[in-house]
């Protein structure tokens, strides 16, 4: 099945599509123009729904709202239109931003960061309470991540070093040990970027500068690969009334010349495959 084409917002790098279970609705991030949109696959109709401060990643909390996590650190909740703060910034962090971020099944919400100029990137946990910790560091490229069925695992990507990796997750504490390689991707084939986890336990993850989507086995195998018209695919979510519909976001939309025409575009995907729910953050509920 070829990607079917949703809303072509030339994003520069469009990013992060979450599915909004109340709403019903898909909404997605152009990180570095500091736009949010949204798609309603009832009406078929999308539309910018944000437009300031860029934001590298967000969660859909508990109450409807979505957390907001931003350049310097920085983490609000954006309700109605309105943002209220949570975190102002992280002093070690006024030279990057945040990425990639997923809630865990207590609440709480890993968040990783960019590399900036004095420093690589790094992994956080954000809790229900507030309180930041920080959980890796040296990190190439803070991406992608996800949990096992069971929860007892969770992926996480490093884009830098093109590996995705596998820890043993406690969900009672929200500590990660045992890091251990899950696939790394061959060299010239890309970069690993977002990702996701279906019901089947399989990991489906996009790829930047690879025209492509990779779903892999719990084993680490390749299971299948789609190609999109565009050479940088960078995240996926399942989504829908029965969580298999597949939305998946794209970037370069600042330079088609290098990127497709349809560089930047969110696109659908439904091959039958359900997908499981994203847990939705419980902060300062």
């Amino acid at each position: 099945m070829d990607p079917e084409l949703i809303a072509n917002y030339e994003c520069e790098v469009g990013e992060g599509p979450m599915w909004h279970p109340d709403e019903r609705c898909v909404y997605w991030s152009d990180i570095p123009q500091g736009r949010l949109f949204q798609y309603d696959p009832s009406t078929g109709s999308h539309k910018q729904v944000y437009a300031g401060e860029p934001v590298g990643g967000f969660t859909v909390q508990a109450d409807g709202s979505l957390l907001l996590f931003m350049a310097c650190g920085a983490v609000k909740i954006w309700r109605d239109g309105q943002l209220t703060t949570v975190i102002d910034e992280i002093p070690q962090e006024r030279e990057s931003r945040f990425n990639d971020v997923i809630a865990d099944p207590a609440g709480r919400v890993f968040c990783g960061t960019m590399p900036s100029k004095d420093h690589l990137g790094r992994l956080y946990r954000l809790d229900v309470d507030g309180e930041l910790t920080e959980v890796l560091d040296e990190v190439g490229c803070s991406n992608g991540m996800g949990f096992t069925p069971d929860r007892t695992q969770m992926y996480y990507t490093d884009t830098g070093k093109l590996e995705i990796y596998l820890f043993d997750y406690d969900v009672a504490t929200g500590t990660l040990t045992n890091k251990r390689v899950f696939v790394r991707v061959p060299e010239g084939e890309g970069f690993p970027d977002g990702m996701t986890v279906d019901a089947e336990g399989c990991v489906w993850s996009a790829r930047w500068d690879g025209y492509c989507l990779v779903r892999y086995t719990p084993d680490g195998v390749e299971d299948r690969r789609i190609r999109f018209p565009t050479k940088k695919v960078s995240s996926v979510i399942f989504g829908g009334a029965e969580y298999t519909d597949i939305f998946v976001t794209t970037a370069g939309g600042n330079d088609k010349a290098e990127n497709g025409d349809l560089a930047g575009a969110l696109f659908h995907l439904n091959l039958g495959i359900r997908g499981c729910p994203e847990f939705c953050s419980r902060v300062k509920l």
